[in-house]
């Protein structure tokens, strides 16, 4: 018996060291399950690699690391991210973007026809869900999880070319607020790209796991997600390693396009004075668009730029240039920076919280780099928010931790495991 319990053992030893040499010295295996951020305004991919254990967001082509959630549809194909962002004025009317606004949901046809005003295409109703009426060499209508799909597809094939290996499986990101049919279509537009999706986890879950909250000793959790159109404030309560959401608010007309458009209208205005005239043109406005928002990026780490392009005019083609200061941009923007703070007082007080008891506040999205949204939210709390995640890959970072997870990689982690709140309503501010 002695002698049966020592092979025993030795077996057992054996295999032990025979995983950790292979740890060491075997190339790790291809991750084979895939994290998708399926955002409004973007799209992000990316893998928890094994044995390193770091994260990577794959590029595209370009290496670029998050796509538009844009898709063209035209005689000739379907063009999907940056390109079908190239068609958008050329071939407005058949352009689609904003489709996760639409996925799921089912709408009264007064409320419908308000939000499909917002868009060039056109928004039609089927039986109280969305759909968009397309005409190329033909008419026809497309759901919104069928362009959701294009882009889970493209992002699909992102992750096959970097990775070299057949990606069929996902863990996918969702606003906390989407009710079990908004998951559930969400879950239909993976399918229709190819993909099984083994976990769909919350946005502001998979951001605090980004910052390694789940395995933190925290308790209490802002996430404050400021990207391209929305705002989205959550109060996530961390009991053990699992997470609850405990309040939700926010205002989804309200992001970086906002901030943007103050700024556009100040140089169509400068324009204007300058010239004598309108630019009317919408190859015109376009450029200014184009040059604004690259000014806006360069104003969240720069005090000026020099904003400078040709324009056509209806008299004669000038070069217009003008320097914009931060001071500037956040003079026109004071009372839509000030608008941020709404939900937070609103999450805190349903949540049954003072400032001083929120333990970290976490930032997600591009627009939270602006550093007047910074001091605001700096300010309120009287502590600095957590910046150490870049906050465009904050939730696609989190959500490929918990793919790994599922893909049993190694090292293992603690996995996020959120706690259903069927009483949660998010509240809306406009």
């Amino acid at each position: 018996m002695a002698g049966e319990m020592s092979v025993l053992g030795s077996v057992v030893l054996a295999l032990f060291l025979a995983g950790y040499l292979g740890q060491q010295y075997l190339p790790p295996p291809k991750p084979r399950v895939v994290g998708l951020d399926l955002g409004t305004t973007f799209c992000s991919v990316a893998v928890f690699h094994p044995g390193i254990g770091d994260v990577e967001v794959i590029g595209d082509e370009q290496g670029r690391k998050s796509i538009p959630s844009v898709v063209s549809f035209t005689p000739t194909g379907v063009y999907v991210g940056y390109q079908g962002q190239e068609l958008a004025h050329s071939n407005p009317l058949n352009t689609i973007y904003d489709a996760k606004r639409f996925i799921g949901k089912v709408f009264d046809p007064e409320v419908l026809e308000r939000e499909g005003a917002r868009y060039q295409f056109k928004v039609v109703t089927n039986n109280g869900s969305a759909e968009f009426l397309l005409s190329t060499n033909h008419t026809f209508t497309v759901s919104p999880e069928f362009v959701s799909s294009r882009l889970l597809l493209k992002m699909k094939m992102m992750a096959e070319r970097h990775l070299g290996v057949p990606i069929e499986k996902a863990v996918i990101s969702v606003p906390a607020e989407f009710d079990e049919r908004q998951r559930n279509y969400t879950i239909r537009a993976a399918n229709l790209a190819g993909l099984d999706i083994l976990r769909v986890i919350n946005e502001p879950t998979a951001a605090a796991m980004a910052y390694g909250l789940h395995k933190a000793d925290v308790l209490n959790v802002l996430v404050v997600d400021l990207g391209g159109g929305t705002l989205d404030v959550s109060l996530l309560n961390k009991q053990g390693g699992m997470f609850l959401t405990r309040a939700m608010a926010g205002n989804n007309k309200l992001g970086g396009q906002d901030f943007s458009q103050r700024l556009l209208q100040h140089v169509i205005e400068e324009v204007r004075q300058q010239y004598g005239v309108l630019p009317t043109r919408k190859e015109d406005i376009h450029q200014l668009r184009e040059a604004v928002e690259a000014a806006k990026l360069n104003l969240t780490v720069q005090q000026s730029v020099v904003l400078r392009t040709p324009l056509e005019m209806e008299t004669k083609p000038v070069m217009y240039e003008a320097v914009l200061t931060r001071k500037l941009f956040e003079e026109l923007n004071d009372d839509l920076f000030q608008k941020v703070l709404v939900p937070v007082e609103t999450v805190l007080e349903e949540g049954g919280l003072s400032r001083e008891e929120v333990d970290e506040i976490v930032l997600v999205g591009g627009s939270t780099r602006i550093p007047r949204i910074r001091q605001i939210i700096r300010d309120y709390f009287g502590k600095d928010p957590n910046t150490s995640v870049d906050p465009d890959l904050a939730v696609v970072t989190g959500v490929a931790i918990q793919a790994g997870i599922m893909g049993g990689s190694w090292p293992l982690q603690v996995s996020a495991i959120e706690i259903p709140n069927r009483h949660l309503r998010k509240t809306n501010f406009v």
